[in-house]
């Protein structure tokens, strides 16, 4: 077999793996096929997920989808007022058999751990995430704790104006690879709902498609999508645009130019694509900038009305 058939071998595996992994998906959440797309791009970049949305939509179902789907490890951890750090993390406990201090890991260790209301929880609780989202790791009592690989965090979070929510600082916001919201199911995906209302059940049918290895090579064959120079230059002038444009509050940094990218691999790779266009940044561009952007004023344009003007701003090359 030469390199070339060899090529696309592989090609047509990924597309079938690929395949086999949405539609499990979206036989769950129904009529949500670009929010199962995203959710699943993110993972592939290696990014972080946060779902914004009212109680009630699917965000829960969404997380547990995705971990049971991809044959990984799951917690769910239920952000509350009274949460502690070490309640995430874990806690040493004195040994009187060893007379020492043991580590018990809290549930932070797994391979996708849901952080479930994370607004609703103290900045202090929130910020037990901080360490784990970027290095992969925590830190308890003085000794580092490598976490589980690979290691995803998907945070559902409440609309800030609901009573009892704390917003997410900046530096937590930016972990986050995506932010992005379910929404309302369409009228025929509510029906099959209201009939059949039994998607924990539907859940535990799915047949973990994948494992932690093949999604090892899946997150590999991200990384040799193809960016040509023409999109960086599409890229770059989209970044310059917002440090220079006078209705948003802070231009975007060099790391969410790089989310960007990732993300868009990503999207184009679950597209069957060995190249990324212009379609795929504009795709996942909301999801990646959204949260990154904030208007002059406070009763400004929210993130996404941001995105779609700063992409109307820009031309395509």
């Amino acid at each position: 077999m030469n390199a070339t058939t060899a090529e696309a071998d592989l090609s047509a595996s990924t597309a079938a793996v690929l395949g086999k992994i949405l539609e499990q998906a979206n036989a769950v959440l129904l009529g949500k096929s670009d929010t199962v797309r995203l959710a699943l791009s993110c993972l592939l970049a290696r990014g972080h997920l946060l779902i914004e949305d009212i109680p009630g939509v699917g965000k829960t179902t969404l997380a547990h989808t995705l971990a049971r789907v991809l044959g990984l490890p799951f917690n769910r951890i239920q952000f509350t007022g009274d949460l502690l750090p070490a309640d995430v993390v874990g806690v040493s406990v004195y040994d009187t058999t060893t007379q020492s201090f043991r580590f018990h890991p809290g549930p932070i260790f797994s391979s996708v751990v849901l952080a479930d209301e994370i607004n609703r929880a103290t900045p202090k609780a929130q910020s037990a995430l901080l360490e784990a989202m970027e290095e992969k790791q925590v830190t308890a009592e003085g000794s580092t704790h490598v976490l589980p690989e690979p290691f995803f965090v998907i945070a559902t979070q409440n609309p800030r104006h609901q009573i009892g929510t704390f917003p997410l600082p900046e530096s937590q916001l930016d972990r986050f690879l995506m932010r992005i919201d379910i929404g309302f199911p369409d009228p025929d995906a509510e029906r099959e709902l209201l009939r059949v209302d039994d998607r924990k059940t539907a859940i535990e049918r799915i047949t973990p498609t994948i494992d932690a290895r093949r999604l090892t090579r899946l997150q590999r064959a991200v990384d040799r999508i193809v960016c040509s120079e023409a999109l960086l230059d599409y890229l770059q002038t989209l970044l310059q645009a917002t440090r220079e444009a006078n209705w948003v509050a802070h231009g975007l940094s060099p790391r969410a130019g790089l989310a960007l990218v990732r993300a868009a691999k990503a999207w184009a790779l679950v597209g069957k694509r060995e190249l990324v266009l212009p379609e795929d940044v504009q795709a996942v561009a909301p999801a990646v900038f959204g949260h990154r952007l904030q208007a002059v004023s406070v009763e400004g344009a929210e993130g996404a009305e941001l995105v779609e003007r700063l992409i109307r701003s820009v031309p395509v090359p």
